[in-house]
């Protein structure tokens, strides 16, 4: 067997970390070293998640200081925005995949406007990677850090960026209104997540301000070539995971022609799929998977279109994203320890 990369994953003990645990137990490649998460150090995964009895041998969790960084090959920083980078600031020799939003945003100003602090370490921000895999692949083989980006972003980017690199749909006028299973909204205890709070309900937040905001937004005008604004409301849905965002976007072209651009930028790609016309994206084709799917339809508004794109928020929108992007930057397929097909039903 070829030899393992040993990996260490921070912030282990959330929906984020675990999920990421799921994927790596099963890669092929890869070794689970060390698993960190601070208020529950000393306990195993199975402890926590009932569902890890079967891996007695993952390692005890413990805090983050005490992993020893001179034998691991890559770190996964599972962490809550500005204590990750505080954290991953301190180690320079190993390789990052980062999946909280500390290096997502190039601009530290920005950052501190909509993350309320400034950023804990600013001169890393250029030397992150941006990592949305499929508009990646040639700068993770050479990154030390990877910014993997939020799930939201993941779903309308995947969906957007393709039409607005060829110029087909207005950059000023861009309408989503997003959908997320509780998950996305961590593990942490919240009055607001509580059951009886979120079943039989779906909640709008973020109203005009999503923190998802300027990342969207950067990546559009850095691949348009131009300023990109949009509209967002994300909504909070009574599921555990799973995500779907629905684009109206103002276009001269008709939705065959979007379609078009959409098959042209996914024909090769394992994870990206459109979906046959007329048929709509839905979270179960997705669930437990990395796999996105994407769709277009016509407004009933001339000079309109609607581009829907559903993914699984914890994988694709996460850790399956994270592993894809750690194939790459260890010379591995990029499908290796992915290939999990969508839970259904």
């Amino acid at each position: 067997m070829a030899d393992r990369l040993r990996i260490a994953v921070l912030g282990a003990s959330g929906y984020t970390g675990a999920d990421l645990v799921r994927l790596a137990l099963t890669h092929p490649r890869i070794e689970i070293t060390a698993l960190a998460a601070n208020a529950k150090a000393g306990q195993t995964m199975a402890q926590i998640w009932p569902h890890f009895a079967a891996y007695p041998s993952l390692p005890t969790l413990v805090k983050a200081d005490a992993i020893d960084l001179s034998d691991i090959d890559a770190v996964f920083g599972c962490l809550p925005h500005a204590a990750s980078a505080e954290l991953l600031s301190t180690i320079t020799d190993t390789r990052i995949i980062d999946l909280s939003a500390d290096f997502r945003l190039k601009d530290a100003a920005t950052y501190a406007d909509w993350y309320g602090g400034a950023h804990p370490a600013p001169s890393l921000l250029s030397e992150a990677v941006y990592g949305l895999t499929e508009f990646a692949r040639d700068a993770l083989p050479a990154a030390r850090i990877v910014a993997c980006p939020g799930c939201y972003p993941t779903a309308v980017l995947l969906a957007l960026l393709p039409l607005v690199a060829a110029h087909a749909i207005s950059a000023e006028r861009i309408t989503v209104n997003a959908l997320s299973g509780v998950s996305g909204a961590g593990r942490s205890l919240k009055e607001a997540n509580l059951f009886p709070e979120v079943a039989e309900a779906v909640h709008p937040y973020g109203i005009g301000r999503h923190r998802h905001m300027p990342e969207m937004e950067q990546e559009l005008s850095l691949r348009a070539g131009r300023d990109v604004t949009i509209s967002f409301t994300p909504h909070l849905i009574p599921m555990n995971r799973g995500e779907l965002v629905t684009c109206i976007v103002e276009t001269q072209h008709g939705p065959d022609y979007l379609r078009e651009l959409l098959a042209d930028a996914y024909a090769e790609e394992p994870f990206v799929h459109l979906l046959p016309e007329g048929v709509a994206p839905a979270t179960r084709m997705v669930r437990g998977s990395n796999h996105a799917v994407v769709s277009v339809f016509a407004d009933r508004v001339p000079g309109r279109a609607i581009v829907i794109a559903a993914i699984d928020n914890l994988v694709k929108g996460s850790s399956g994203q994270a592993i894809q992007n750690f194939n790459l930057m260890f010379g591995l397929p990029e499908t290796m320890g992915l290939e999990q097909a969508p839970i259904f039903p």
